[in-house]
């Protein structure tokens, strides 16, 4: 009886191992996520809480184990943030006096500048804005300045959310794990 207890143990620490590395691996992804385009930051590290939920079996600092409640507002959260993440720019563009071509000319420059980040992210997100404007628009070059600002701005509120509630998540990831 002691072998088959002691096989189910090794079994069950290579799992609950294999779990703990992929809630990290999770977080550390929606973290870079949070900066990179064209990967979901926030909801990739709400994944990595809802796998410690449903398979890891760690407990926080006070020995509790993670919530329903305490999980599902991390998902309000990380909905709340995408949201924001895809109005703000747009907001922010409108609000300086860009057009919706600052805005996908801020998303491209934000693609091509990934090759030279994080300079790259933040200039090209500037030029192609301003670039969209200016050509696209037709717009004054003080007018292309102002949109490209506000299409920045907005990238960067957006990203720093992202990477605010990502981080925190990683967080208690860090926390639950056993």
């Amino acid at each position: 009886m002691g072998f088959v207890s002691h096989k189910y143990n090794q079994y069950f620490c290579k799992v609950e191992t294999f779990i703990a590395i992929l809630a990290l691996l999770l977080g550390l992804v929606g973290i870079v996520g949070s900066i990179a385009p064209g990967l979901p930051g926030p909801p990739v590290s709400w994944l990595g809480l809802m796998i410690l939920y449903f398979w890891g079996s760690g407990t926080n600092g006070a020995g509790e184990t993670m919530s329903t409640s305490f999980l599902l507002i991390w998902l309000a959260v990380t909905v709340i943030v995408c949201v924001i993440d895809y109005v703000v720019p747009a907001y922010f563009t409108r609000i300086t006096g860009g057009s919706k071509a600052a805005g996908k000319g801020a998303i491209i420059g934000l693609i091509v500048g990934m090759l030279v980040p994080p300079v790259g992210i933040i200039l090209g997100t500037l030029l192609g804005a301003f670039l969209a404007e200016f050509l696209v628009s037709q717009k004054s070059g003080w007018q292309s300045t102002k949109s490209a600002v506000g299409a920045l701005l907005g990238f960067l509120f957006g990203t720093g959310i992202k990477l605010i509630a990502s981080g925190l998540m990683m967080y208690y990831i860090i926390v639950y794990l056993k």
